[in-house]
């Protein structure tokens, strides 16, 4: 049972929608979903980590690079997506600074299936550090499609401190958008808690320059 009504994710919705329209920004405001935990020990407990593909695309900016074999380098020129061939990641010659400077430049990357395997031999552990491994795509996947995919997926992952934050969408989104996204993404991660609602210290919900709105 959710102990966060839709009713109240609107409402505090609509407020940082508002807020955000008083003072207009010359970018669009993300919109954030900041948690506190409690009852837990990073140390001690597991710490937890799932991903979930939201209904509305949160973060419709993030740079996706496609390292490609022959066939998904050309899908990608035709869809005016950026890529990386096989022979580019060569020329990169392990060189760590260049490979963290690429890791650096693009938020997610996708690789033909043909090329997964080989990416830790080309690339060695440098997008894997980072947490930008790529995600595979095989010749039947329209990449657009999987960008889109990439971009509409939030991860909840614990590390050393009690707090997370993730972005569950844009202030340009409607209220019927944002309460879906918002919604399911509260319900998922306390599904992923030990002891669910149990854990959860508070909830805010902030857009990029706006304050907190506390939801639970």
């Amino acid at each position: 049972m959710s102990k966060v009504s839709a009713a109240a994710v609107r409402e505090t919705v609509n407020q940082i929608v508002a807020a955000s329209n008083e003072k207009q920004r010359k970018f669009t405001e993300t919109i954030e979903l900041q948690i506190g935990l409690k009852n837990y020990d990073p140390q001690r407990d597991k710490r937890f980590s799932g991903t979930i593909k939201l209904p509305n695309i949160p973060r419709p900016n993030l740079s996706v690079c496609v390292l490609g074999d022959a066939f998904h380098c050309d899908q990608a020129k035709a869809a005016g997506m950026e890529f990386q061939s096989v022979e580019d990641l060569k020329k990169l010659n392990k060189n760590k600074k260049l490979i963290k400077k690429l890791a650096k430049k693009y938020d997610a990357f996708l690789a033909s299936e043909a090329l997964i395997k080989q990416i830790p031999r080309l690339l060695g552990p440098g997008l894997h550090k980072v947490g930008k491994f790529p995600t595979a795509v095989s010749h039947a996947d329209p990449l657009s499609a999987k960008a889109d995919e990439i971009r509409a997926t939030i991860k909840f992952q614990l590390k050393k401190v009690l707090c997370l934050g993730v972005a569950v969408g844009h202030v340009k989104m409607t209220e019927d958008q944002l309460t879906a996204n918002i919604m399911l993404a509260v319900n998922f991660l306390v599904s992923l808690l030990k002891k669910n609602w149990q854990n959860v210290k508070s909830l805010y919900l902030k857009s990029t320059m706006g304050k907190p709105y506390r939801l639970f």
